[in-house]
């Protein structure tokens, strides 16, 4: 007869487990959740810590005035870190442009503002090609979207012939 099985925990002390476990390991996750509290709300807010290799914490600013902030203040930031009981011997400071998403909002309403739609901007003559195309895209190019696209084929075959 198979050993009966251990108690159910709740997912409370599961959970409880698990930090304890990431604070002994002095994973990523434990620098994550702390990072606030380290930072402090204003660079915590503007910078991240990005990886943890070898005792070297490597720190990403989403804008030079906040690099520039963390080269300032790196001392006191890797003082904080050590007494909260991170394994960190040193930091290193990067630009690290995060790739925030911005709300896209409806798509109707992007639709509506296309440069291509004729119901609502109405029609033109491209003045290069002498074809009718869509005014907003006269508007947004200074010619319809073909000539547009003969530009772009145009400047990437140069590119690959230089």
């Amino acid at each position: 007869m198979p050993a009966p099985p251990e108690p159910a925990q709740s997912i409370r002390g599961c959970l409880d487990r698990l930090n304890q476990q990431w604070r002994q390991d002095g994973s990523m996750a434990a620098l994550w959740q702390d990072w606030p509290k380290l930072a402090g709300p204003s660079l915590a807010d503007h910078c991240r810590p990005l990886t943890l290799r070898q005792g070297v914490l490597s720190v990403g600013a989403s804008h030079p005035q906040w690099r520039q902030a963390l080269l300032y203040s790196k001392l006191q930031l890797l003082a904080a870190i050590r007494a909260a009981g991170h394994p960190v011997r040193d930091l290193r400071i990067l630009q690290h442009h995060t790739a925030r998403r911005s709300d896209p909002g409806d798509p109707l309403d992007e639709w509506n503002r296309h440069p291509s739609r004729t119901d609502v901007h109405g029609m033109a003559t491209c003045p290069r090609c002498g074809s009718p195309a869509p005014t907003g895209e006269m508007a947004y190019w200074g010619h319809c979207s073909f000539c547009r696209s003969a530009d772009l084929g145009a400047e990437a075959a140069r590119g690959t012939d230089q």
